[in-house]
């Protein structure tokens, strides 16, 4: 099941701050420990980079199909 891009685009936000308010709560280490791969925290602040990365991948190689 794909998602259209306008319920990505609330979802994405939305996760990532959950899994910051999710980090922050339970990671005594929070501020310091979000550069650890470990982390919920690292992948919530990455979410919101990579998955326009990817949007913008996809439609660049389906324009030159």
């Amino acid at each position: 099941m794909l998602m259209s891009l306008p319920t990505l685009t609330v979802l994405v936000p939305l996760i990532s701050l959950a899994g910051l308010i999710y980090s922050a709560s339970v990671d005594e280490n929070f501020p310091h420990g979000c550069t650890s791969t470990t982390s919920l925290c690292f992948y919530s602040l990455l979410l919101p980079i990579i998955l326009p990365v990817c949007v913008i991948l996809y439609l660049w190689t389906w324009t030159q199909n």
